[in-house]
């Protein structure tokens, strides 16, 4: 409602808390015509009595219940936008985090842990391309991207990125594809393999290991999701090269089992940020958690 004016409707709710006019006047230092006037200019306004006098008392009317109800949370909403811009240590109540589309699942729930289900607390979050994200955090529509590359750093963009982990990777797969090896080389040379795709950390670290090996491995599927190599190699459609918090659930419950070899491997997770002005206080505590 545009032309509501939100002095009639503060003066509104002062009396309906009050329910005294007399009271309220004194208090605000007004006649209580002036007040009166305030009231009606109000109830013209929405087209519906707030107030109906039973004695001396005021009453709230239904449409006066529904009118201070919005009352109490416009004005509520009002002092948590001023706690937040004063920085007087309010936590504001939403937090909005970015992921890059192929991260790991369980690493994002790990991350987000400590605040889901806080009742104070309201997570949104959203995925996407790495573009698209930063693009977000610039336009600040989001407080943060957790992603596994950090990005490139300009004068107009100075995004902040620390490093959260760093998980060694694993090859991994059903315990049927693991017997019976003699080595690593035994078991790439042998197996079907599952990769990321190329231009990832992982693949560009596979290449070298197999180029080191002098094996030339079967690749069976080049997936940029990590949640898709996770089904993948727990459908038995080949060995996966993966850190164990991608596949922790099927590990744990023995459907996957980790190659006994170091590969040399590893993955890094990252929280990036802009400098802000009012930053989101969640923030801080959240990233520190993380990077413990």
């Amino acid at each position: 409602m545009a032309d509501l004016n939100f002095n009639h409707l503060r003066y509104f709710r002062a009396v309906a808390h009050d329910g005294n006019l007399t009271r309220t006047a004194e208090r605000l230092n007004l006649s209580q015509s002036a007040l009166s006037v305030q009231i009606r200019k109000l109830e013209q306004r929405l087209g519906h009595d707030l107030f109906e006098r039973r004695g001396r008392a005021l009453h709230l009317t239904e449409a006066g219940r529904i009118a201070l109800d919005h009352a109490d949370a416009i004005f509520a909403q009002g002092e948590d936008l001023l706690a937040t811009l004063r920085q007087t240590g309010r936590a504001r109540q939403a937090i909005r985090v970015g992921a890059l589309a192929t991260l790991s699942r369980n690493f994002q729930l790990s991350f987000l842990r400590p605040i889901l289900g806080r009742p104070d607390i309201e997570v949104v979050l959203r995925s996407g391309g790495m573009a698209d994200l930063m693009a977000g955090l610039a336009a600040v529509n989001l407080d943060l991207v957790l992603t596994n590359r950090p990005p490139a750093e300009d004068a107009l963009t100075p995004f902040r990125a620390v490093k959260l982990a760093e998980d060694p990777a694993s090859l991994v797969g059903p315990p049927d594809r693991m017997a019976g090896a003699a080595s690593l080389a035994d078991l790439l040379a042998r197996e079907p393999v599952i990769l990321p795709t190329s231009g990832t950390g992982l693949r560009a670290g596979f290449e070298t290991l197999a180029e080191r090996l002098g094996i030339t491995p079967q690749i069976v599927a080049e997936v940029d999701d990590m949640a898709m190599i996770r089904l993948l190699a727990r459908e038995g459609t080949g060995l996966a090269i993966v850190p164990p918090i991608v596949v922790q659930d099927e590990l744990t419950a023995g459907r996957l089992v980790e190659a006994p070899w170091k590969l040399g491997l590893s993955e890094s997770f990252w929280a990036v940020t802009l400098p802000r002005r009012f930053p989101n206080p969640i923030l801080a505590d959240l990233i520190a958690d993380a990077a413990r």
